[in-house]
């Protein structure tokens, strides 16, 4: 073999890695060159029958040919690639203005919905949207809300504990979107006033149960605020969200750890033959849990409650869009019956607003 030899080689397979038009024609030329039976692999197999001192020339120069013509493949490969999508492109497109099927046309969830009515109405308020994380720690879901070692809701059979940690802690689902409120109240100074929408998860399956749902919660925590802004608060949202402007209501007192005084909030209802009509009546439904934030849960969040005070409250979503569209079956919300959501979904453009309407 002359030192020629090499150089000569790599033009006329540069040559024919430049002149290939398609992917299949690089391919083939990939073969004959660096394949198994290749030329250049044919060159490499020759080093073994030179000697010492040949091999010592020949061998950085087949090196740096099997080098360069691997490079020009992968770089003329990336040419046609890009070219074939471009005209793969050119070719293909989608006509916008063209009408869908109507088996195509989707529907907004429920749920989605009611968590959309919900914000339009705090954010009426002045109420900001906060989000956090699905998985939580012990801290920010038990013990800054002023929740016990020995809670019952710490146990087993309610909440769902992910494997230990190297410290020898636990992660969790969490169980409420307060722990969103404790995490709001510790990375920045009152006041706040934020409305927390999102997924929870408790281990309980029945007609009005499931393991995974929707809360939302809402706090404010400021220097001022009282229960008569609470109540305030309250009473216009269920009025705006059940589209009842004298709707009853009253306030029971009741026990939350991270609340002191706390209460539950009843509207007026009326049942008759197997129907539930939200407004006057004779009757009356739980709808949600509030109070003041307790004290200790504003000195576990670094928050001096001499100087602080607020209220938190918090509802199912998906048990307030059941009452309010007459749902019976809490488990029909996470079947993918698309006849379901045929039935009980909204347009994607019914967006709720107080202005226009909350409800279709």
């Amino acid at each position: 073999m002359t030192m020629q030899d090499p150089k000569e080689t790599e033009a006329e397979l540069v040559a024919a890695v430049t002149g290939a038009e398609t992917l299949e024609a690089l391919e083939q030329v990939r073969v004959a060159a660096i394949g198994r039976k290749g030329r250049v692999t044919d060159l490499m197999k020759s080093l073994g029958a030179m000697t010492p001192d040949e091999r010592r020339t020949a061998g950085p120069l087949l090196n740096g040919l099997k080098d360069r013509i691997s490079t020009a493949i992968d770089t003329r490969r990336a040419e046609l690639e890009e070219a074939a999508l471009e005209a793969r492109l050119q070719e293909e497109h989608i006509d916008l203005t063209l009408p869908t099927r109507p088996e195509m046309v989707g529907s907004v969830h429920p749920v989605s919905q009611v968590t959309e009515e919900i914000i339009a109405i705090f954010a009426d308020m002045g109420f900001t949207l906060a989000e956090g994380p699905d998985i939580e720690d012990d801290f920010h879901n038990f013990t800054a809300l002023n929740m016990p070692p020995e809670h019952p809701a710490r146990q087993m059979h309610d909440t769902f504990y992910l494997s230990g940690e190297q410290d020898g802690t636990r992660k969790l689902l969490r169980t409420h979107t307060s722990t969103v409120q404790i995490r709001a109240m510790m990375s920045q100074p009152p006041p706040h006033r934020i409305i927390v929408p999102g997924r929870t998860y408790r281990s309980d399956s029945d007609i009005t149960h499931t393991p995974m749902f929707h809360q939302v919660e809402g706090l404010v925590i400021d220097r001022t605020t009282h229960m008569g802004h609470l109540k305030g608060c309250l009473i216009e949202f269920v009025r705006a969200f059940f589209d009842v402007d004298d709707l009853p209501y009253r306030f029971r007192p009741s026990y939350f750890p991270f609340t002191e005084p706390s209460a539950e909030m009843d509207i007026g209802c009326a049942r008759s033959d197997g129907e539930l009509r939200i407004g006057a009546g004779d009757e009356w439904l739980e709808i949600l849990g509030c109070g003041m934030v307790n004290p200790r849960v504003l000195e576990n969040c670094g928050i001096d409650p001499n100087e602080y005070q607020g209220f938190a409250f918090g509802m199912g979503i998906d048990r307030i869009a059941m009452l309010k569209y007459g749902i019976p079956d809490l488990r029909a919300f996470f079947d993918s019956d698309l006849r379901w959501l045929r039935h009980y979904g909204f347009s994607a453009l019914d967006v709720p607003t107080l202005a226009g309407g909350l409800a279709r």
